[in-house]
């Protein structure tokens, strides 16, 4: 999964150029987010029509090393293993992979694309971050299992987020929806019935380790207060589970709904993202939340065939820049 080999003859006569194509996607969480941290669950679901890539072509002269072009911020980096000052996170991604892998580096150019917004709580850094992985192992001819991907993107989340849960790596690296609960073994969710989601971003990047932060400070500062809130969140997370695997959908909308309540206490939302969802649901959504680390980035509405129109449409007169649209298919 998430991994394509081709071969190409070239004219040298050293026969064939190999090019690797790996990918991983993006992803939404449904319900749970910053609660996760305190050991609640949470539920989150790839976006498979968002995709990070990573292409590898091995035309670099012998000894020149790896490359790293990050196609969507125009630099080029070059990557020494040997070297213990890293201070880019794409370069710590590459080493620690080498490292962990045994392996030299390879004289090859890695191409990194992503089709996901930044800064948006959709795990661009995590998808990124695997893309590269997966490419790289492949680039010296070795697997990389999912579960050591996972440990490694999970250390790269942290330059990122600071105390992340675990559930964006987890997520995009076996791209299937997840029931997560922080130390907890992974619980792949079935799905009883496809549902919708319109996912509405306003434009706004936000550092999820402030928010993360943020909320710590709240907690620190009146457990007593935020805990109980915290419980609430946990809560409804579990009946989201059942109705899920259950396919009662609609009794999803509500829950969403509830669970954006919940975040607003956690000062996690803003003025941007309240807009939308009272939007979406003013224009027939059954449902709305943000998604993510809030402060900014993307929100999510539980639409139907009938009302997805509508809904996309009273986004984007709301303010949204964008609106991409994923079925959740059991």
């Amino acid at each position: 999964m998430g991994i394509v080999i081709y071969h190409y003859p070239v004219p040298a006569a050293s026969s064939v150029k190999i090019m690797i194509e790996a990918s991983a996607p993006a992803k939404i969480i449904l319900f749970g987010e910053h609660a996760v941290v305190y050991g609640q669950p949470a539920i989150a679901v790839p976006v498979s029509s968002l995709r990070a890539t990573a292409n590898v072509a091995a035309n670099n002269p012998s000894g020149q090393g790896l490359r790293i072009a990050a196609a969507d911020l125009n630099e080029v980096l070059p990557i020494s293993i040997e070297s213990e000052i890293v201070d880019h996170s794409l370069a710590a991604t590459a080493r620690l992979v080498l490292k962990t892998l045994k392996a030299t580096t390879p004289d090859v150019t890695i191409t990194l694309h992503s089709a996901i917004p930044m800064a948006s709580g959709l795990g661009s850094g995590a998808a990124v971050s695997a893309a590269l992985g997966r490419a790289l192992s492949a680039a010296v001819h070795q697997t990389i299992e999912n579960e050591t991907l996972n440990a490694l993107v999970y250390e790269m989340e942290k330059t990122y987020h600071g105390t992340p849960s675990g559930i964006d790596n987890t997520v995009i690296v076996y791209e299937q929806p997840v029931y997560f609960v922080r130390g907890a073994p992974i619980e792949k969710m079935p799905i009883g019935a496809a549902f919708t989601l319109l996912i509405g971003d306003t434009g706004q990047g936000a550092l999820t380790k402030i928010a993360v932060g943020d909320v710590r400070k709240l907690f620190e500062a009146d457990p007593e207060r935020i805990q109980p809130i915290l419980d609430e969140i946990g809560a409804l997370v579990k009946r989201a589970k059942i109705a899920i695997e259950s396919g009662e959908i609609s009794e999803l909308g509500p829950l969403m709904l509830k669970n954006h309540a919940l975040l607003q206490q956690l000062t996690v939302s803003s003025h941007e993202l309240d807009q939308l969802v009272e939007a979406a649901v003013n224009a027939g959504a059954a449902g709305a939340k943000l998604s993510g680390g809030g402060r900014g980035g993307n929100m999510i509405a539980l639409v139907t065939p009938e009302s997805s129109e509508n809904v996309r449409q009273a986004l984007l007169n709301a303010g949204a820049v964008r609106v991409f649209e994923t079925t959740v298919t059991p």
